[in-house]
């Protein structure tokens, strides 16, 4: 099995490199509007809105940075197949502006704009970040009325572009293949995700300035919702490339990208990353696989028995759907136009990877345009 991973320099209201219906998924998450981080690039999209912040219009600023966003939004909608999926990872905001402090709901605006395009909102997910943070409150310390909650969590919020779920006609078995575990269906599929910071390997190459600059989610993030979402062989799309998380995540998980990338620089960190992903993608498999013999081994303890044995591998499952499921690594990643092609091979748990070869990995550069 091949993929192949493009990343574009530009804008992401223009995704003028992506045909019509070319994308079953979108994961990302965008700059977050009302974080001051973000306020010099949106203020460079359109300057009433640092005019607004500089008024203390805080409203008014907030409705023009979003005004910015859906024009990507309205992007995902052209290149979205029907019946395909968006993830948009987003926080609120709080913060002061002249003298009114209030909360910016950023999930709800999106929330509601995709809903008018005619998406079908479905369940979201709450992911409770990691804070190192002693204090839990903000404003007047100990003193009612005026102390707020801290925001700990962020919102995946998905959609499904219209009513109808994909139709994969005779292919079906490759949604068979691309099964998940029980457990992790479990665990994948509840709406509060916690402790998710370090699960899976992360990346390592980002500097602490350049990762803060792309507010770079963990690479569990996105893996997960590229696995829950999609189909080997599906194109997924960050339009808010930052660092390339979304594309790795989709290197491991066998599935084609794409994204999009105002900032250049981002992509050296990922040309790092790219050559040590043949080691991450067999880590990760490894420790699923892992994860599921010790389930299948405390199962057998409290004396429940499988129906099921996996096709693939010498292991017993829940449910006949995880039969023919099977997992891929990373054979060799190769230059392409506008980025990588990667070989996968299945997944052999008898015959771990080998380091990459120097001389190859020197010669992955960037081929970003």
């Amino acid at each position: 099995m091949e993929t192949e991973h493009r990343v574009y320099i530009g804008n992401s209201n223009n995704l003028s490199q992506i045909d019509d219906n070319e994308v079953e998924l979108v994961v990302t998450s965008p700059p977050y509007p009302m974080i001051e981080m973000w306020d010099d690039l949106f203020s460079g999209l359109n300057p009433d809105i640092e005019t607004a912040l500089d008024s203390g219009e805080g409203r008014e600023a907030f409705e023009l940075m979003h005004e910015e966003l859906n024009k990507t939004w309205d992007e995902v909608n052209r290149v979205l197949v029907d019946g395909g999926i968006a993830c948009i990872n987003i926080g609120d905001a709080t913060r002061k502006v002249a003298d009114s402090f209030r909360v910016y709901q950023n999930h709800a605006h999106i929330t509601e704009y995709f809903d008018g395009m005619g998406f079908e909102p479905l369940p979201d997910i709450l992911w409770r970040k990691p804070t190192n943070s002693a204090a839990k409150f903000m404003g007047s310390g100990m003193m009612p009325p005026n102390a707020y909650a801290t925001l700990e969590h962020e919102y995946l919020l998905i959609f499904r572009n219209g009513k109808d779920s994909r139709n994969f006609g005779s292919n079906n078995d490759v949604r068979y293949e691309s099964a998940y575990f029980w457990e992790e269906r479990n665990e994948w599929f509840s709406d509060v995700w916690e402790g998710i910071k370090g699960t899976f390997q992360q990346l390592e190459n980002a500097d602490e300035e350049l990762r803060d600059r792309s507010a770079a989610y963990p690479l569990e993030v996105p893996y997960r919702l590229i696995n829950m979402f999609s189909v080997y062989g599906d194109t997924v799309l960050d339009p808010f490339w930052g660092t390339g998380t979304t594309s790795l995540a989709a290197m491991i998980a066998g599935r084609n990208s794409v994204g999009y990338e105002l900032e250049e620089d981002f992509t050296d960190v990922f040309d790092a990353e790219v050559s040590e992903v043949k080691e991450l993608a067999h880590g990760t498999v490894s420790k699923r696989i892992r994860r599921h013999e010790e389930f299948v081994e405390q199962r057998l303890e409290d004396g429940k028995d499988f129906k099921y044995e996996a096709e693939n591998y010498d292991f017993p499952v829940t449910t006949k759907q995880e039969k023919p499921l099977q997992l891929y690594t990373i054979d060799r990643v190769e230059q392409a136009e506008n980025g990588y092609t990667v070989t996968h091979s299945p997944y052999n748990e008898s015959e771990p990877i080998e380091s990459g070869d120097q001389q190859e990995q020197a010669t992955l550069g960037s081929q970003f345009q």
